[in-house]
């Protein structure tokens, strides 16, 4: 935040070259290294870059902890302390004197102690009388600018939670609204409370995810063009949060619910496959949902093929072979001739499946007198209490 809380050892001397002699042309720096426990530390690299012009020295802390550099031309250094590599402590514009050498030190423990008190102080807001003296006017002032930049961020962090958790608050009223109105009513200020975060801070993935997630409901409640434009709106604002953080399966079912729900088939295809190729484990749910938006958009054939994939990707799934067999069963033709009724091959067999996995399900009376009607013969049994028919 700043550089280390010590005083800058600005010594000036400005003699006359020609008032010293001539072995006086060059000056000394020295100064002691302790250790983190306070003892003299041997073999510390001191490092001195001189800034005013190009020049570059170094010399190691004798068994005292001592260092010495003398035959420097006068000038300014920047001078660090390396220990196993790293530098572990500095002291800027340093200006060496003729005469007597110029003293500078390295305490670790001293340092140590310093960065606590820095970090306390940050913490605080509050500097220490002693942190005040030590530092120049140029560390207090990046201190004050870094301060006043914290006290900003604290600011804009307060502002962004309150209007996230406002957008929250107001999606999770719409969602349990039941009056059309009030809901969509709080999914528009829940949207309204995300653009104000996203304004603070658009690099949040949960602003966008959660925003378009509002807009898919308020899309929901609309007809014609403000229908499309709210929901295109979701799709862009889902692919702002992939732009941030991308390959997340969920929000490609997402996309894929609201593509369905806007009859673009083939954009939903995509984004589903996508989602299933990301985590197959969730694949037959992607299905699943694709074909209940389907069937609720008034597309049952397309919405039958989802249900398929969704049996091919969970054999297991029961609800998804009753969906897919009742939807097949919706597509029998009579014959105009003999009145004989003929389905499409894989309906009885999705209906078997379903009664096979799931024999006392929900669906289980439906699905057998489905079956019943094909004159197929259904070989389960069935313990529903609901099932209008007997025991096959």
């Amino acid at each position: 935040m700043f550089a280390q809380l010590r005083r800058l050892l600005i010594v000036s001397g400005f003699l006359s070259l020609a008032a010293v002699s001539v072995w006086a042309q060059t000056t000394t720096i020295e100064g002691d290294v302790k250790d983190p426990s306070g003892q003299p530390l041997k073999g510390a690299l001191i490092v001195l870059d001189r800034t005013d012009i190009k020049g570059h020295y170094q010399v190691k802390s004798d068994k005292k902890g001592h260092w010495l550099y003398t035959g420097l031309p006068f000038g300014t250094f920047d001078i660090s302390c390396v220990v196993d590599g790293k530098v572990v402590d500095k002291v800027n514009g340093v200006k060496s004197k003729y005469g007597e050498p110029t003293e500078v030190n390295f305490d670790m423990k001293q340092t140590a102690q310093q960065q606590a008190a820095t970090q306390a102080a940050n913490a605080n807001g509050q500097l220490t009388d002693e942190q005040s003296r030590s530092m120049s006017k140029e560390q207090k002032e990046q201190y004050e600018a870094q301060m006043k930049k914290n006290e900003e961020a604290i600011k804009k962090n307060k502002a962004l939670n309150d209007a996230y958790n406002a957008a929250q608050d107001a999606l999770k009223q719409a969602q349990a609204d039941t009056d059309p109105a009030k809901k969509a009513t709080d999914y528009q200020t829940s949207i309204d409370n995300f653009n104000k975060a996203a304004e603070m801070d658009a690099n949040q993935v949960a602003i966008w995810d959660s925003k378009a997630e509002a807009e898919y409901g308020l899309g929901m409640t609309q007809t014609g063009d403000a229908r499309t434009k709210t929901l295109d709106a979701a799709i862009d604002d889902y692919k702002k949060g992939l732009a941030i953080k991308p390959d997340v399966a969920g929000v490609y079912i997402q996309m894929g619910n609201i593509y369905g729900a806007e009859k673009k088939i083939p954009e939903a295809t995509d984004a589903l496959t996508k989602a299933a190729q990301l985590d197959p484990s969730i694949a037959s749910k992607a299905y699943f949902n694709m074909g209940a938006t389907l069937v609720n958009s008034g597309q049952s054939e397309k919405a039958a093929e989802f249900f398929k994939k969704a049996t091919d990707a969970d054999p297991k799934y029961a609800e998804a072979w009753y969906q897919y067999g009742s939807l097949l069963m919706m597509q029998g033709k009579v014959d105009a001739k003999t009145g004989a009724q003929t389905y499409p091959p894989d309906t009885a067999t999705a209906l078997k499946n379903y009664l096979q996995i799931d024999p006392n399900g929900k669906h289980a009376a439906e699905a057998t007198a489905m079956l019943e009607a094909m004159g197929e013969k259904v070989q389960t049994n069935i313990h529903n209490p609901a099932a209008t028919t007997k025991k096959h």
